[in-house]
């Protein structure tokens, strides 16, 4: 018997149009996807995350009227479910920190393939965190020696812990850290559960961004 695949509801926004329309067919083709909807403002945005039930947004950092982070952080007060992909051309380390710390699930730049796009915007969907290639490097760049110290707490942590930090850091979502370690989906949630209150965190992306600002090298 075939298994149909979780389908999400997705939120484009952006106020370009050829790339807002030629994302949002894209998604329009895609098994994973129930619907697509679009917004080109902020308050746009924020409207359709209140009025429907968006799983996951592509959002653009440079918007007409509302900046695109607070835009991120007010999606996350609405709706703190909601998992946010930013799709932009800034690049800079500061503009990239500052979206990851507002609390999004990952960060590609537009030039991204639009396959690894749309893989980023699914592993959000289930929980993932991604980090185009450009970007982690910009972001790393002189603190990811893998032979720095850690710092407390993750000085504390079990090799086990420090492997789910690894995987977090790589941005993998728990079915693929359960297949990789050949436990339940289950016993993973609860580790991670347990990590986080031991790491002083409140979900994932804190997590990952912890791993990585310490250079825990990302998983495979």
């Amino acid at each position: 018997m075939t298994v149909e695949p979780h389908r999400y509801e997705v939120l484009v926004v952006d106020d370009h149009p050829v790339f807002r329309r030629g994302l949002t067919t894209l998604l329009s083709y895609t098994d994973w996807v129930s619907a697509v909807h679009e917004a080109t403002t902020g308050a746009e945005a924020l409207q359709a995350v209140t009025g429907t039930a968006v799983d996951v947004v592509a959002l653009d950092l440079r918007l007409p009227d509302i900046g695109g982070l607070e835009v991120a952080r007010q999606m996350l007060r609405i709706r703190p479910e909601v998992r946010i992909v930013v799709l932009t051309m800034a690049d800079d380390d500061e503009t990239v920190r500052g979206a990851l710390r507002s609390g999004v699930h990952g960060y590609l730049l537009k030039e991204q393939d639009p396959d690894q796009v749309l893989a980023a915007l699914r592993s959000a969907a289930a929980g993932g965190f991604t980090l185009g290639p450009r970007i982690g490097a910009a972001v790393l760049h002189g603190i990811d020696s893998p032979a720095r110290t850690l710092p407390p707490p993750l000085d504390t942590l079990t090799p086990r812990e420090l492997e789910l930090m690894a995987h977090l850091a790589a941005g993998h979502d728990n079915a693929y850290i359960a297949r990789r370690l050949g436990i339940a989906d289950k016993t993973v949630r609860n580790q991670m559960s347990d990590l986080f209150l031991k790491i002083g965190v409140p979900d994932r992306v804190r997590a990952a961004l912890l791993a990585r600002e310490a250079g825990i090298p990302p998983a495979s």
